[in-house]
Protein backbone atom coordinates (compact mmCIF):
# COMPACT_ATOMS: atom_id res chain seq x y z
CA UNK A 1 0.00 0.00 0.00
CA UNK A 2 1.36 3.69 -0.50
CA UNK A 3 1.96 5.91 2.47
CA UNK A 4 0.12 9.42 2.97
CA UNK A 5 0.71 11.84 5.31
CA UNK A 6 -1.66 12.16 8.32
CA UNK A 7 -2.29 15.82 7.98
CA UNK A 8 -3.32 15.52 4.21
CA UNK A 9 -6.17 12.36 4.85
CA UNK A 10 -10.23 13.57 4.57
CA UNK A 11 -12.78 11.55 4.47
CA UNK A 12 -13.08 8.48 1.82
CA UNK A 13 -9.69 7.61 2.28
CA UNK A 14 -9.78 4.20 2.99
CA UNK A 15 -6.65 3.48 5.53
CA UNK A 16 -4.88 0.51 7.13
CA UNK A 17 -3.39 0.38 10.96
CA UNK A 18 -2.47 -3.61 10.49
CA UNK A 19 1.45 -2.37 11.10
CA UNK A 20 0.62 -0.32 14.20
CA UNK A 21 -2.05 -3.77 16.02
CA UNK A 22 -5.33 -3.50 17.05
CA UNK A 23 -4.32 -2.62 20.92
CA UNK A 24 -2.36 0.56 19.87
CA UNK A 25 -5.07 2.52 18.31
CA UNK A 26 -8.66 2.77 19.31
CA UNK A 27 -10.61 2.22 16.06
CA UNK A 28 -13.05 -0.82 16.13
CA UNK A 29 -10.94 -2.03 13.07
CA UNK A 30 -7.61 -2.16 11.81
CA UNK A 31 -8.60 -1.38 8.18
CA UNK A 32 -11.75 1.08 7.63
CA UNK A 33 -12.58 3.90 5.44
CA UNK A 34 -12.03 7.15 7.25
CA UNK A 35 -15.68 8.55 7.43
CA UNK A 36 -15.29 11.85 9.99
CA UNK A 37 -13.10 14.72 10.65
CA UNK A 38 -13.27 13.27 14.13
CA UNK A 39 -11.01 10.21 13.25
CA UNK A 40 -8.83 12.19 11.51
CA UNK A 41 -8.45 13.97 14.64
CA UNK A 42 -7.93 10.84 17.08
CA UNK A 43 -5.07 9.89 14.25
CA UNK A 44 -2.84 12.98 14.19
CA UNK A 45 -3.48 12.44 18.53
CA UNK A 46 -1.84 8.91 17.90
CA UNK A 47 1.59 10.72 16.98
CA UNK A 48 1.15 9.80 13.69
CA UNK A 49 2.81 10.97 10.76
CA UNK A 50 1.98 8.54 7.96
CA UNK A 51 -0.20 5.77 7.06
CA UNK A 52 -1.08 3.42 4.94
CA UNK A 53 -3.96 3.86 2.33
CA UNK A 54 -5.58 1.83 -0.44
CA UNK A 55 -6.53 3.85 -3.48
CA UNK A 56 -9.02 0.73 -5.14
CA UNK A 57 -10.99 0.97 -2.01
CA UNK A 58 -11.10 4.74 -1.13
CA UNK A 59 -13.48 6.95 -2.33
CA UNK A 60 -11.69 10.18 -2.40
CA UNK A 61 -7.72 10.64 -2.65
CA UNK A 62 -6.16 12.31 0.16
CA UNK A 63 -5.76 16.25 0.08
CA UNK A 64 -2.96 17.33 -2.60
CA UNK A 65 -1.31 19.35 0.49
CA UNK A 66 -2.08 20.09 4.53
CA UNK A 67 -4.28 23.10 4.55
CA UNK A 68 -2.82 25.77 6.64
CA UNK A 69 -3.60 25.65 10.56
CA UNK A 70 -4.17 29.17 12.37
CA UNK A 71 -1.52 29.48 15.10
CA UNK A 72 -4.79 29.98 17.66
CA UNK A 73 -6.58 27.70 16.72
CA UNK A 74 -7.04 24.74 19.43
CA UNK A 75 -6.33 21.28 18.82
CA UNK A 76 -8.97 19.02 19.52
CA UNK A 77 -6.91 15.73 18.42
CA UNK A 78 -6.32 14.62 22.09
CA UNK A 79 -9.92 15.07 23.09
CA UNK A 80 -11.18 13.29 20.21
CA UNK A 81 -8.52 10.30 21.00
CA UNK A 82 -9.51 9.96 24.58
CA UNK A 83 -12.88 9.62 23.98
CA UNK A 84 -12.92 6.99 21.32
CA UNK A 85 -10.25 5.05 23.49
CA UNK A 86 -13.32 5.12 26.31
CA UNK A 87 -15.54 3.51 23.25
CA UNK A 88 -12.87 0.88 22.83
CA UNK A 89 -12.57 -0.12 26.77
CA UNK A 90 -15.97 -0.07 27.12
CA UNK A 91 -16.70 -2.68 23.87
CA UNK A 92 -13.64 -5.09 25.26
CA UNK A 93 -15.50 -4.93 29.07
CA UNK A 94 -18.86 -5.75 27.10
CA UNK A 95 -17.26 -8.94 25.36
CA UNK A 96 -15.89 -10.01 29.01
CA UNK A 97 -19.11 -9.12 30.40
CA UNK A 98 -21.07 -11.47 27.56
CA UNK A 99 -18.83 -14.14 27.63
CA UNK A 100 -19.13 -14.14 31.73
CA UNK A 101 -22.70 -13.93 31.29
CA UNK A 102 -22.84 -16.59 29.06
CA UNK A 103 -20.53 -19.03 31.19
CA UNK A 104 -22.95 -18.83 34.03
CA UNK A 105 -26.27 -19.15 32.09
CA UNK A 106 -24.69 -22.27 30.61
CA UNK A 107 -23.71 -23.45 33.86
CA UNK A 108 -27.70 -23.21 35.12
CA UNK A 109 -28.89 -25.02 31.89
CA UNK A 110 -26.87 -27.74 32.33
CA UNK A 111 -27.81 -28.05 36.25
CA UNK A 112 -31.44 -27.86 35.28
CA UNK A 113 -30.77 -30.51 31.86
CA UNK A 114 -29.76 -32.90 34.85
CA UNK A 115 -32.80 -32.44 36.95
CA UNK A 116 -34.37 -32.46 33.69
CA UNK A 117 -33.01 -35.92 33.07
CA UNK A 118 -33.77 -37.46 36.38
CA UNK A 119 -37.57 -36.70 36.05
CA UNK A 120 -37.46 -38.16 32.70
CA UNK A 121 -36.13 -41.42 33.93
CA UNK A 122 -38.45 -41.70 36.76
CA UNK A 123 -41.31 -40.20 36.57
CA UNK A 124 -42.75 -43.25 35.86
CA UNK A 125 -41.39 -44.89 39.12
CA UNK A 126 -42.08 -42.07 41.11
CA UNK A 127 -45.00 -40.17 39.35
CA UNK A 128 -46.05 -37.51 41.84
CA UNK A 129 -43.04 -36.89 43.50
CA UNK A 130 -41.25 -35.84 40.25
CA UNK A 131 -43.91 -33.92 39.12
CA UNK A 132 -43.72 -31.61 41.91
CA UNK A 133 -39.69 -31.58 40.74
CA UNK A 134 -40.83 -30.72 37.35
CA UNK A 135 -43.51 -27.84 38.29
CA UNK A 136 -40.95 -26.35 40.14
CA UNK A 137 -38.22 -26.25 37.94
CA UNK A 138 -40.76 -25.36 34.84
CA UNK A 139 -41.81 -21.83 37.48
CA UNK A 140 -38.09 -21.24 37.68
CA UNK A 141 -37.65 -21.35 34.46
CA UNK A 142 -40.29 -18.89 33.39
CA UNK A 143 -39.67 -16.96 36.23
CA UNK A 144 -36.06 -16.20 34.63
CA UNK A 145 -36.75 -16.24 30.95
CA UNK A 146 -37.24 -12.72 30.66
CA UNK A 147 -33.81 -11.11 29.71
CA UNK A 148 -31.80 -14.52 29.03
CA UNK A 149 -33.45 -14.75 25.57
CA UNK A 150 -30.44 -14.30 23.41
CA UNK A 151 -28.22 -16.78 25.62
CA UNK A 152 -30.60 -19.79 25.59
CA UNK A 153 -30.96 -19.42 21.52
CA UNK A 154 -27.38 -19.61 21.34
CA UNK A 155 -27.13 -22.33 23.95
CA UNK A 156 -30.14 -23.94 22.04
CA UNK A 157 -27.73 -23.67 18.68
CA UNK A 158 -24.32 -25.06 20.20
CA UNK A 159 -24.52 -28.23 18.98
CA UNK A 160 -22.84 -30.81 21.65
CA UNK A 161 -21.95 -34.24 20.50
CA UNK A 162 -25.03 -36.84 22.02
CA UNK A 163 -26.22 -34.14 24.31
CA UNK A 164 -29.14 -36.85 24.95
CA UNK A 165 -32.68 -36.73 25.88
CA UNK A 166 -32.43 -33.98 28.89
CA UNK A 167 -30.76 -31.43 27.16
CA UNK A 168 -33.90 -32.02 23.55
CA UNK A 169 -36.35 -31.51 26.60
CA UNK A 170 -34.67 -28.35 27.98
CA UNK A 171 -34.11 -27.03 24.24
CA UNK A 172 -38.08 -27.63 23.67
CA UNK A 173 -38.97 -26.17 26.79
CA UNK A 174 -37.29 -23.12 26.39
CA UNK A 175 -37.45 -22.90 22.89
CA UNK A 176 -41.53 -22.96 23.22
CA UNK A 177 -41.48 -20.80 26.14
CA UNK A 178 -40.21 -17.89 24.62
CA UNK A 179 -42.85 -18.81 21.52
CA UNK A 180 -45.61 -18.91 24.02
CA UNK A 181 -44.65 -15.59 25.42
CA UNK A 182 -44.28 -14.31 21.92
CA UNK A 183 -48.05 -15.22 21.58
CA UNK A 184 -48.88 -13.50 24.99
CA UNK A 185 -50.17 -17.06 26.92
CA UNK A 186 -50.88 -16.04 30.60
CA UNK A 187 -48.31 -17.42 33.10
CA UNK A 188 -50.52 -20.65 34.31
CA UNK A 189 -50.96 -21.67 30.63
CA UNK A 190 -46.72 -20.70 30.22
CA UNK A 191 -46.13 -23.36 32.72
CA UNK A 192 -48.51 -26.07 31.67
CA UNK A 193 -46.47 -25.03 28.23
CA UNK A 194 -42.96 -25.22 29.89
CA UNK A 195 -44.01 -28.69 31.60
CA UNK A 196 -45.51 -30.18 28.98
CA UNK A 197 -42.86 -29.30 26.18
CA UNK A 198 -40.13 -31.03 29.09
CA UNK A 199 -42.22 -33.97 29.24
CA UNK A 200 -43.00 -34.50 25.40
CA UNK A 201 -40.66 -37.53 24.52
CA UNK A 202 -40.63 -39.33 28.04
CA UNK A 203 -42.08 -41.92 26.52
CA UNK A 204 -39.07 -42.26 24.04
CA UNK A 205 -37.32 -44.24 27.13
CA UNK A 206 -38.90 -47.22 26.20
CA UNK A 207 -37.31 -47.02 22.25
CA UNK A 208 -34.23 -48.79 21.79
CA UNK A 209 -31.46 -46.38 21.25
CA UNK A 210 -30.98 -48.10 17.87
CA UNK A 211 -33.85 -46.84 16.49
CA UNK A 212 -34.07 -43.49 17.97
CA UNK A 213 -30.81 -42.98 16.41
CA UNK A 214 -31.56 -44.49 12.94
CA UNK A 215 -31.52 -41.73 10.08
CA UNK A 216 -33.61 -44.37 8.18
CA UNK A 217 -35.82 -46.84 9.73
CA UNK A 218 -37.86 -49.91 8.23
CA UNK A 219 -41.94 -49.61 8.48
CA UNK A 220 -41.58 -52.06 11.79
CA UNK A 221 -39.21 -49.88 13.22
CA UNK A 222 -40.69 -46.26 12.74
CA UNK A 223 -44.10 -47.90 14.11
CA UNK A 224 -41.98 -48.96 16.78
CA UNK A 225 -40.50 -45.32 17.05
CA UNK A 226 -44.55 -43.92 16.88
CA UNK A 227 -45.28 -46.10 19.48
CA UNK A 228 -43.22 -43.63 22.14
CA UNK A 229 -46.03 -41.33 22.33
CA UNK A 230 -48.21 -44.00 23.73
CA UNK A 231 -45.56 -44.83 25.89
CA UNK A 232 -45.41 -41.05 27.12
CA UNK A 233 -49.04 -41.21 28.01
CA UNK A 234 -48.38 -44.23 30.25
CA UNK A 235 -45.27 -42.94 31.76
CA UNK A 236 -47.23 -39.87 33.44
CA UNK A 237 -50.15 -42.38 33.93
CA UNK A 238 -49.53 -41.85 37.68
CA UNK A 239 -49.31 -38.52 38.18
CA UNK A 240 -52.09 -37.07 40.03
CA UNK A 241 -53.57 -33.48 38.53
CA UNK A 242 -51.68 -33.72 35.73
CA UNK A 243 -53.20 -31.27 33.32
CA UNK A 244 -54.90 -32.31 30.44
CA UNK A 245 -53.17 -29.44 28.09
CA UNK A 246 -50.07 -31.38 29.19
CA UNK A 247 -50.90 -35.11 28.38
CA UNK A 248 -52.28 -33.29 25.03
CA UNK A 249 -48.73 -32.25 24.41
CA UNK A 250 -47.40 -35.51 25.41
CA UNK A 251 -50.23 -37.21 22.68
CA UNK A 252 -49.91 -34.47 19.68
CA UNK A 253 -46.32 -33.38 19.77
CA UNK A 254 -46.26 -34.85 16.37
CA UNK A 255 -49.46 -33.95 14.69
CA UNK A 256 -49.12 -31.36 11.64
CA UNK A 257 -51.84 -28.63 10.61
CA UNK A 258 -52.16 -29.78 7.52
CA UNK A 259 -52.86 -32.91 8.88
CA UNK A 260 -49.95 -35.27 7.67
CA UNK A 261 -48.55 -35.87 11.76
CA UNK A 262 -49.30 -38.42 13.60
CA UNK A 263 -50.64 -40.61 15.60
CA UNK A 264 -54.48 -39.74 15.24
CA UNK A 265 -53.90 -36.81 12.19
CA UNK A 266 -55.32 -34.30 13.67
CA UNK A 267 -55.13 -30.98 11.50
CA UNK A 268 -55.82 -26.84 12.25
CA UNK A 269 -57.42 -26.09 15.28
CA UNK A 270 -58.58 -29.78 16.17
CA UNK A 271 -54.75 -29.71 17.07
CA UNK A 272 -54.42 -28.52 21.32
CA UNK A 273 -52.82 -25.40 21.12
CA UNK A 274 -50.17 -25.93 23.58
CA UNK A 275 -48.94 -28.80 21.04
CA UNK A 276 -48.94 -26.87 18.07
CA UNK A 277 -46.08 -24.74 19.80
CA UNK A 278 -44.35 -27.80 20.94
CA UNK A 279 -44.51 -29.52 17.71
CA UNK A 280 -42.66 -26.30 15.80
CA UNK A 281 -40.04 -25.85 18.84
CA UNK A 282 -39.38 -29.95 18.69
CA UNK A 283 -38.92 -29.88 15.20
CA UNK A 284 -36.11 -27.11 14.93
CA UNK A 285 -34.26 -28.59 17.68
CA UNK A 286 -33.77 -31.78 15.86
CA UNK A 287 -33.25 -30.09 12.57
CA UNK A 288 -30.24 -28.10 14.45
CA UNK A 289 -29.13 -30.81 16.65
CA UNK A 290 -30.01 -34.54 15.13
CA UNK A 291 -28.40 -37.64 17.09
CA UNK A 292 -26.00 -37.31 14.38
CA UNK A 293 -24.12 -33.77 14.51
CA UNK A 294 -22.92 -34.40 11.24
CA UNK A 295 -26.56 -33.87 9.28
CA UNK A 296 -26.55 -30.49 11.64
CA UNK A 297 -28.27 -27.85 9.79
CA UNK A 298 -27.03 -24.27 11.19
CA UNK A 299 -29.59 -22.14 12.64
CA UNK A 300 -30.11 -20.15 9.86
CA UNK A 301 -30.42 -23.42 7.26
CA UNK A 302 -33.09 -24.69 10.20
CA UNK A 303 -35.47 -21.70 9.67
CA UNK A 304 -35.29 -21.44 6.03
CA UNK A 305 -35.97 -25.11 5.92
CA UNK A 306 -39.11 -24.69 7.70
CA UNK A 307 -40.50 -21.67 5.80
CA UNK A 308 -39.47 -23.05 2.64
CA UNK A 309 -40.15 -26.78 2.94
CA UNK A 310 -42.56 -27.33 6.17
CA UNK A 311 -44.33 -24.29 6.58
CA UNK A 312 -47.56 -25.98 6.06
CA UNK A 313 -47.17 -27.96 9.05
CA UNK A 314 -46.95 -25.71 11.48
CA UNK A 315 -50.11 -22.63 12.86
CA UNK A 316 -48.61 -19.60 10.40
CA UNK A 317 -48.92 -17.54 13.21
CA UNK A 318 -46.73 -19.77 15.06
CA UNK A 319 -43.94 -19.78 12.82
CA UNK A 320 -44.20 -16.48 12.18
CA UNK A 321 -43.58 -14.99 15.75
CA UNK A 322 -41.50 -18.04 15.68
CA UNK A 323 -38.63 -16.50 13.24
CA UNK A 324 -39.46 -13.21 14.78
CA UNK A 325 -38.08 -14.44 18.35
CA UNK A 326 -35.05 -16.86 17.13
CA UNK A 327 -34.35 -14.07 13.76
CA UNK A 328 -33.33 -14.97 10.75
CA UNK A 329 -29.47 -15.66 11.64
CA UNK A 330 -30.64 -16.83 15.50
CA UNK A 331 -27.79 -16.39 17.83
CA UNK A 332 -25.08 -18.89 17.59
CA UNK A 333 -25.03 -18.45 13.94
CA UNK A 334 -21.69 -18.76 11.99
CA UNK A 335 -21.61 -15.50 9.32
CA UNK A 336 -20.10 -14.00 6.35
CA UNK A 337 -20.75 -10.29 6.05
CA UNK A 338 -20.30 -8.15 3.00
CA UNK A 339 -16.85 -6.84 3.81
CA UNK A 340 -15.42 -10.82 3.96
CA UNK A 341 -15.46 -10.76 7.94
CA UNK A 342 -16.28 -13.72 9.70
CA UNK A 343 -18.70 -13.65 12.65
CA UNK A 344 -20.89 -14.99 15.19
CA UNK A 345 -24.88 -13.82 16.10
CA UNK A 346 -24.98 -12.90 19.52
CA UNK A 347 -28.02 -10.90 19.86
CA UNK A 348 -30.84 -10.79 17.70
CA UNK A 349 -33.51 -7.63 17.32
CA UNK A 350 -36.81 -8.27 16.33
CA UNK A 351 -37.54 -4.70 15.09
CA UNK A 352 -34.39 -5.27 12.72
CA UNK A 353 -34.17 -9.51 11.89
CA UNK A 354 -31.46 -8.88 9.03
CA UNK A 355 -29.34 -6.34 11.05
CA UNK A 356 -28.48 -8.40 14.39
CA UNK A 357 -25.19 -8.01 16.96
CA UNK A 358 -21.70 -10.06 16.00
CA UNK A 359 -18.96 -10.95 17.08
CA UNK A 360 -16.07 -11.18 14.60
CA UNK A 361 -13.26 -13.05 14.32
CA UNK A 362 -9.64 -10.88 13.73
CA UNK A 363 -6.52 -13.07 14.47
CA UNK A 364 -5.32 -9.42 14.87
CA UNK A 365 -7.34 -9.16 18.28
CA UNK A 366 -6.72 -11.03 21.33
CA UNK A 367 -10.58 -13.35 21.72
CA UNK A 368 -11.72 -12.00 25.32
CA UNK A 369 -11.80 -8.73 23.17
CA UNK A 370 -13.23 -9.66 20.14
CA UNK A 371 -15.53 -6.96 18.08
CA UNK A 372 -19.03 -6.95 19.24
CA UNK A 373 -20.38 -5.27 15.98
CA UNK A 374 -24.33 -3.92 15.74
CA UNK A 375 -24.81 -4.18 12.12
CA UNK A 376 -27.43 -1.27 12.50
CA UNK A 377 -24.46 1.22 13.36
CA UNK A 378 -22.74 0.34 9.70
CA UNK A 379 -23.54 -0.40 6.37
CA UNK A 380 -22.54 -3.90 6.45
CA UNK A 381 -24.63 -6.69 5.63
CA UNK A 382 -25.22 -10.76 6.46
CA UNK A 383 -24.32 -12.16 3.49
CA UNK A 384 -24.32 -15.39 4.16
CA UNK A 385 -24.67 -18.26 7.21
CA UNK A 386 -21.66 -20.39 7.56
CA UNK A 387 -21.58 -24.14 8.55
CA UNK A 388 -19.33 -24.09 11.29
CA UNK A 389 -17.90 -27.64 10.08
CA UNK A 390 -16.99 -25.37 6.79
CA UNK A 391 -14.72 -22.97 8.94
CA UNK A 392 -11.06 -23.57 10.11
CA UNK A 393 -11.03 -24.77 13.62
CA UNK A 394 -9.22 -21.49 15.14
CA UNK A 395 -12.15 -19.39 13.88
CA UNK A 396 -15.27 -21.76 15.28
CA UNK A 397 -12.45 -21.96 18.82
CA UNK A 398 -11.91 -17.64 18.77
CA UNK A 399 -15.73 -17.66 18.05
CA UNK A 400 -16.97 -20.31 20.36
CA UNK A 401 -18.64 -18.82 23.86
CA UNK A 402 -17.42 -21.81 25.92
CA UNK A 403 -13.64 -21.00 24.40
CA UNK A 404 -13.88 -24.56 23.27
CA UNK A 405 -14.95 -26.30 20.08
CA UNK A 406 -18.39 -28.56 20.75
CA UNK A 407 -19.58 -27.96 17.59
CA UNK A 408 -18.87 -30.44 14.72
CA UNK A 409 -15.97 -29.07 13.19
CA UNK A 410 -13.93 -31.11 10.27
CA UNK A 411 -11.44 -33.51 11.31
CA UNK A 412 -12.47 -33.36 15.18
CA UNK A 413 -14.22 -36.12 15.62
Amino acid sequence: MPRTPIDRLQPGVFISLTAIGWLRHPFMFNEFRIATDKQIQALKALGLKEIDWDPARSTAEPLPAAAPVAADEEDFGALALSGMLDDKKHRIARVRQRREQFARREREYEKDAMAAGEILKGIAGRPNELHAQARSLVGRVVGTLIGAENDIIQLVNSKAKDAGLAFHAMNVMFLSLMLGKAMQLEEEELKALGLGAMLHDVGKGDVPARILRASERTAPEEEFYRAHVGYGIKAVAGVRELPTAVKNVIACHHEHFDGSGFPNRLAGEKIPRLARLVALANRYDNLCNPFDIRQAKTPAEAIAHLFKHEAARYQPEALQLFVKTLGVFPPGSFVALSNGAIGLVIEVDSRDLLRPTVMLHDADIPRNEAILLDLRDTDLKIASAISPASLPIEIVEYLAPRGRVDYYVEGTN
